[in-house]
């Protein structure tokens, strides 16, 4: 405070202010000089601090700040004085709180210029808890103070906030910290991110009451920042402040909010409770797997033509593939895309620009295979994968009489889209190892060995160019852009190879293990470590050995280059493009109330 500030507040005789007298410096000591109120030698001024005055004056035996309160007698009688401030100059100014009118006046403050709203800001919560009977104005007066159209006195309105975060008024301060959190002004942002975590400290849970209170009820904006406030400051506090009861009721209330959320909401809230210790669980990961299988709505018809039902289907099982583990089973969704997705994937729609929306969902339907559990369906389920993947597996065309193709074109082949399948056939299959062979009559699995004996064969033919263009190179070499576009066709060839190679066994056998070419690599151990090596590998073929298996023989051998033409085609597509949509129309949240609610 400054000088020009210390003269608002030399008042008449007659206001509540009273100048006591001023402090100098007379050796290590503060003296009190001109005293208006006699001050018996050895009294004691009891406050923040501690102040007796000695013979030599006024002695300070705690330095690190003023008093709050200062009690005094004089001529028997007790006087009590509030510390208001010690200036610049060392003037001390209290205010003699024989009334509460004394407050009042600095609660009417506000009303004044810019100089009495700055001194108000500071005294209003400073000696907020010795007037109880004012404590609506006194809050409801900072309030005014917060939304000054003066920056700095809304700075320090602000600053001081948590001061009033006492017993039944700490929601209350929660509710309006959140609803300050629209502010555009960087500084003002940080200062209500601070208040915000210095109250949670205090009650966690009356603190998420303010929160989640504006979250339900609060304008958009407000909502938004709250929803991000949680999910990036609580991972923050200490486990003092997270207790289970503290989490328990995060996701009370999480599930509340969720019942109308956009897209974007969702996943914010997932990263929010799948943060939670309590959740770490395998029992707390499979209640989080049931809210999102809930959200995604899994009983619902599916609409391949609704771009926000798709959206909301992804968004959903994206969230969901994280939680899943051999004790956390992903059937329901797995069992959901084979009997509503799949007959459809050629009819799915999306907004967003660039995005394969059926490679997406393949993607997500082979991460989910590895956890199912037992299913209901099973055989018609992976009757409904293997017909999606025959789709993808083209016959030989017909050869005319010379030898050359009677086509004009030879088929595309489209291998992300085969490694998803084949994959997620692999993984069902080993629930029913005799579909291949018992529940498929002769014709249709010498179809389906045909068709796997013609893509192997244009398979080996591109693993080989890959390689070659690989060869040598390391290092930053492998860094550009085409590189790693053929270090990752060169995962999705060998992941394709190996799966196949399964499948030819007699009896057909699904016991190899791979991992999907998006996903980082596990460390081997050393029974894994040759199939590594096959997958990493930049450098060419060996040469087979001799005697290679009977059943592989014939169905390797490379052709006489006529897939060539094919392979500068192949093009990877990356996942990716959905994190962050919006999903609009989630819910459609009707329109919450506006204005100042507090």
């Amino acid at each position: 405070m400054d000088s020009r500030d210390r003269l608002e507040l030399q008042m008449p005789p007659t206001a509540p202010f009273i100048l006591l007298g001023r402090v100098f410096k007379k050796g290590p000591e503060l003296c009190l000089a001109q005293p208006q109120i006699h001050l018996e030698s050895g009294c004691f001024l009891r406050g923040g601090g501690e102040f007796r005055l000695a013979n030599s004056g006024l002695e300070v035996f705690d330095t690190s700040g003023h008093p709050d309160l200062i009690e005094l007698e004089e001529n028997g009688r007790k006087k009590s004085f509030l510390v208001l401030s010690i200036t610049q100059d060392f003037s001390i100014y209290v205010l003699f709180f024989q009334h509460k009118d004394a407050y009042q006046v600095i609660l009417d403050g506000v009303k004044g210029g810019a100089k009495e709203k700055r001194l108000a800001a500071q005294f209003i919560p400073k000696f907020f808890k010795h007037f109880p009977d004012l404590a609506d104005s006194a809050i409801n007066a900072q309030l005014d103070l917060c939304e000054d159209e003066d920056v700095s006195i809304r700075r320090q309105a602000i600053k001081e906030l948590p001061q009033f975060a006492t017993g039944d008024n700490l929601p209350r301060v929660a509710d309006i910290l959140t609803q300050l959190l629209q502010s555009d002004d960087s500084a003002e942002f940080n200062l209500v991110n601070n208040a915000l975590l210095s109250i949670f400290k205090m009650d966690a849970k009356g603190t998420l009451g303010g929160l989640f209170s504006q979250i339900l009820q609060g304008e958009d904006i407000v909502r938004e920042r709250a929803i991000k406030f949680l999910s990036t400051k609580l991972k923050t506090l200490p486990e003092e402040v997270m207790t289970k009861e503290v989490e328990e009721f995060i996701l009370t209330e999480s599930k509340k909010v969720l019942e109308d959320v956009t897209g974007e909401e969702f996943v914010l809230f997932m990263k929010i409770l799948s943060g939670l210790k309590s959740l770490q669980t395998v029992s707390g990961r499979q209640q989080l797997v049931e809210l999102v299988a809930e959200q995604a709505d899994l009983e619902q018809t599916f609409n391949p033509s609704d771009t926000d039902c798709v959206d909301r289907l992804l968004q959903c099982t994206r969230q969901a593939v994280p939680l899943f583990s051999k004790n956390v089973h992903s059937t329901k969704f797995v069992t959901y895309f084979c009997e509503h997705v799949l007959p459809n994937l050629s009819s799915l729609t999306t907004l967003v620009e660039g995005l394969d929306i059926q490679l997406e969902v393949l993607k997500l339907l082979a991460e989910m295979s590895s956890f199912c559990g037992d299913m209901e369906k099973l055989e018609s389920n992976l009757k409904k994968l293997f017909d999606k993947l025959l789709e993808y597996m083209p016959l030989p065309p017909e050869e005319a009489e010379n030898g050359e193709n009677a086509g004009n074109e030879e088929p595309k082949l489209q291998f992300s889209y085969v490694e998803c399948l084949l994959y997620s056939f692999h993984q069902l299959g080993r629930k029913l190892p005799d579909f291949l062979t018992a529940k498929l009559n002769a014709e249709k699995l010498k179809d389906f060995k045909i068709r796997l004996q013609y893509f192997a064969r244009g398979l080996q033919v591109y693993i080989r160019q890959l390689r070659l263009a690989l060869q040598g190179k390391t290092g930053e070499a492998l860094k550009t852009e085409e590189n790693k576009i053929k270090v990752v066709a060169l995962k999705i060839t060998n992941n394709i190879n190996v799966l196949i190679k399964d499948l030819f066994h007699i009896p057909p056998s699904y016991k190899s293990t791979v991992t999907l070419s998006w996903k980082p690599v596990q460390k081997a151990d050393a029974s894994q470590k040759r199939a590594s090596e096959d997958t990493t590998s930049s450098s060419p073929p060996k040469k087979a050995s001799a005697g290679p298996k009977r059943d592989a023989r014939q169905i390797y051998n490379p052709p006489s280059g006529k897939y060539s033409s094919n392979l500068g085609s192949f093009s990877y597509e990356q996942r990716g493009g959905f994190r962050g949509g919006r999903g609009r129309g989630w819910g459609g949240r009707g329109n919450r109330s506006r204005g100042r609610i507090y």
